[in-house]
């Protein structure tokens, strides 16, 4: 291989090296924003997306990358072996080139007449001059044609170099709203607990009083009349209340409750019901959905209202601890509890 066409042919190389890295065995999957704008620009015209469809999302998305990134792997193939090819041509130019240099050796700067004054005879001028005529033009036109082969390869290695970086970007960017949905959805208990029936995406409540410096929650006191019941309930509890209200949240619930050694007597414990009055299992998607939204409304809030625990359909929360199976003197398949610290 000639040294010039080893330089410019070496990044070429280097670049297929990167794309076989960067392509690797099985790239992990990557997924779009959870709620795209409408193209009249309002947001709330949109249906809001279950974390499902996020998912399938995503996984059409990162195929569609993964298709583009071999067809560059592709593309930058068939200009490796069009620069293989360009240096064929050098190389078959190879021999009429060291003719010219030995004769620019003996003679010094070969030039025309330098070659033609080597002939002893008019028929050898002639013929000299043919030679040399001939010679120059196929020299000028192979060197141009190779030419224009090495600069179509440089472009072509930039282009596929920008556009890998470019699809990089995109997998990492997929990946990690991959791992960001993947993530919220182990939050709310996983396709098989929600059926996949779960918005993506929540409101973000306002930060509850009584919170410290330090991150901690001071304890309250049942101080504020409840707006459920004729009992109280604890600051912390009614801003909870106001959230989960302000959130869109408005079908029946109870929070106050006398008797028992948990939450509901210290006025730090809601029941959210799934039906307009009154407590009735879920039994469609209408009301499976509803409890999952509410349970994931609480979770994705839970550092700005200061969750304890949040019991729903046979499981309970703990920030702690996540999702475990929970068996009590309810199933909480017909409400949401939320109990607050």
């Amino acid at each position: 291989m000639t040294a010039p066409l080893r330089r410019w042919l070496t990044p070429a190389v280097a670049v297929l090296a990167a794309l076989a890295i960067v392509a690797g065995p099985t790239a992990a999957p990557a997924t779009a924003a959870p709620n795209a704008p409408s193209p009249s620009g309002h947001e709330e015209d949109e249906e809001p997306k279950l974390l499902t469809d996020v998912i399938e999302a995503t996984n059409r998305e990162y195929s569609a990358a993964k298709n583009r990134l071999e067809k560059s792997k592709k593309r930058q193939l068939e200009y490796a072996i069009e620069v293989e090819k360009a240096e064929q041509e050098l190389t078959a130019l190879a021999p009429q080139v060291n003719e010219i240099a030995a004769q620019s050796y003996r003679t010094g700067r070969v030039g025309a007449v330098a070659a033609l004054l080597e002939s002893d005879a008019p028929d050898a001028f002639v013929r000299r001059a043919a030679a040399l005529d001939e010679l120059n033009m196929v020299n000028a036109g192979k060197l141009a044609e190779v030419n224009e082969v090495r600069t179509r390869a440089e472009k072509a290695k930039l282009a596929v170099d920008a556009e890998v970086r470019e699809q990089q970007k995109q997998t990492n960017l997929m990946a990690k709203k991959k791992t960001e949905a993947d993530k919220a959805l182990a939050l709310v208990g996983g396709r098989g607990f929600t059926g996949g029936l779960v918005d993506a995406t929540s409101p973000v409540a306002r930060i509850a009083p009584g919170q410290t410096a330090d991150g901690d929650w001071r304890a309250e006191s049942c101080s504020e009349n409840d707006p459920t019941t004729s009992g109280c309930i604890t600051p912390r509890t009614l801003h909870m209340y106001k959230e989960v209200k302000r959130a869109g949240f408005n079908r029946f619930v109870g929070c106050y409750r006398p008797g028992g050694p948990w939450e509901h007597p210290k006025g730090k414990a809601c029941d959210w019901s799934l039906q307009k009055s009154g407590f009735s299992p879920w039994h469609n998607n209408d009301t499976r959905m509803y409890g999952n939204n509410l349970a994931a409304f609480l979770l994705r809030n839970a550092d700005r209202l200061g969750i304890y625990y949040v019991i729903w359909n046979r499981q309970i929360w703990f920030p702690a601890n996540g999702w475990s199976s929970y068996s009590g003197p309810s199933n909480h398949t017909d409400h949401v509890h939320v109990s607050l610290l």
